[in-house]
């Protein structure tokens, strides 16, 4: 029986030595709605199974060689979060508790109707399929603060780092104010990864993403029969979250219903899912994100007030790029390595027009569209930019060369018209004093030449 790397996509790896059972157990499954692998022994499945397996294992305890309980301690071993249902006589319920305590999803003892087998394994999938997700996202947040997470000098995004690095461990929510493409996200995954949180679920919902008659099912989970459809219980965003961080993006968007519900939430720190008159406790940081500016009631539209001022006690302002237009040759040349390596081009030399192109738009998508056109540059397909004369196509500059002069020019022209004030001149610019002068010594210019007088 060969699956693959990870069993290639199985919901259940089934574990039992006796063939008829196994069988009988794996087409069972089937029928429910699983993609079942059935093993005879422990060592098949071991050989076979990686930490990447998106499924839960179900394994009798009592197996010839390795039985089911170092099964579960081989497979904690090589992934602790894959679920791992024990199935045991009587006479193995004590190892079986004991595997338990030591992190085993569940036991069935035997005999076992077959619904309690299959809804044990639905939950158990679910759980694996969560975990899965926040590795991902976790990923993706290293990716984001690695590859283009507030990279830059100017000092909006240096007080925006040294914010981010204050708040981090400070239990607080905090609402997020920046237009499209300005990394909203990226400061989310910030703040989760560098507080104490990091090591529990980040948990990201757009709000603008899903229709209005199943964003309250995602944040708050239903209970069967809450509604037309709901067959089983689901644990909302929320509820799994709680331990970690909830990112909600594009807050502006939520229906008014889910805002009432959510400001409960952020006071209590609890939740009731739909079809239940239960409420449960949750431990979680809120950071929410917003392209509109909530404080201003031509902006807010039907935002419920209260919860903007129950959010807005720490807001993070994130500046579009035109604001921080220093920092793009650095946030280019980054992206354009970037995407050269990734499609498996040389890095190209940019002509005159893509210079003109980074220095003149107002980039009204931030660093997100920075971002595409350096793949399109890197890709030989930047697209009809104005042309550059006969003598800007001569040049043959090396790429970081071409960005270098125009961060020179920058630096000349400020210093130009501020007559070498180096003050003024700092602040024009808006880099530290020190990275000023490294700069000054890189390009080789002389300050004292622009003096007055």
């Amino acid at each position: 029986m060969t699956f693959g790397p990870d069993l290639a996509g199985l919901d259940i790896a089934f574990v039992d030595d006796d063939a008829d059972l196994r069988e009988a157990n794996a087409q069972a499954l089937q029928i429910a709605g699983f993609k079942v692998g059935a093993f005879a022994s422990a060592g098949a499945l071991l050989a076979e199974i990686g930490p990447g397996f998106g499924g839960a294992v179900v394994s009798d305890v009592r197996m010839p060689g390795m039985d089911g309980i170092e099964l579960f301690r081989r497979l904690k071993a090589l992934d602790a979060d894959i679920p791992v249902v024990l199935i045991s006589g009587h006479a193995d319920i004590a190892m079986a508790v004991e595997a338990m305590s030591e992190g085993a999803y569940d036991f069935i003892a035997k005999p076992y109707a077959g619904e309690r087998l299959v809804e044990t394994l639905r939950r158990a999938v679910e759980k694996r399929a969560l975990v899965l997700e926040n590795r991902r996202l976790r990923a993706l947040a290293v990716s984001a603060v690695e590859d283009e997470g507030l990279i830059g000098e100017t000092p909006a995004i240096l007080r925006l780092r040294q914010t981010i690095r204050d708040l981090a461990d400070v239990e607080v929510d905090v609402l997020v104010f920046g237009e499209t493409g300005t990394g909203k996200e990226v400061v989310a995954n910030l703040l989760h990864r560098l507080g104490r949180r990091r090591e529990m679920p980040f948990v990201a919902l757009n709000c603008g993403a899903l229709p209005d008659s199943v964003i309250e099912g995602e944040l708050f989970g239903y209970e069967p029969g809450a509604f037309t459809g709901a067959q089983k219980k689901r644990i909302g965003r929320i509820e799994h979250a709680s331990g970690g961080t909830l990112f909600l993006d594009e807050l502006e968007s939520m229906p008014v219903n889910a805002q009432v519900k959510l400001l409960r939430v952020l006071e209590m720190r609890e939740i009731a899912p739909l079809g239940s008159n239960e409420t449960r406790k949750v431990d979680l940081r809120v950071v929410a994100a917003t392209k509109l500016d909530l404080g201003d009631p031509a902006q807010r539209g039907d935002f419920r007030e209260d919860l903007y001022y129950r959010l807005n006690i720490v807001t993070l302002r994130l500046p579009p790029l035109r604001e921080r237009r220093r920092d793009i040759p650095l946030l280019f040349a980054h992206f354009l390595g970037r995407a050269a390596h990734k499609y498996g081009r040389e890095l190209p030399q940019l002509d005159r027009a893509v210079e003109r192109h980074l220095v003149e738009n107002d980039w009204p998508g931030n660093v997100r569209e920075l971002v595409h056109f350096a793949e399109r540059v890197a890709l030989g397909l930047a697209g009809d930019l104005p042309a550059a004369s006969a003598r800007e196509d001569a040049a043959t500059l090396s790429l970081p060369e071409r960005l270098g002069a125009i961060e020179a020019n920058l630096i000349r022209e400020a210093l130009e018209a501020n007559r070498g004030d180096v003050k003024a001149t700092l602040e024009a610019l808006g880099i530290p004093r020190k990275t000023f002068y490294d700069k000054l010594s890189r390009y080789g210019i002389t300050r004292a030449a622009y003096d007055n007088g």
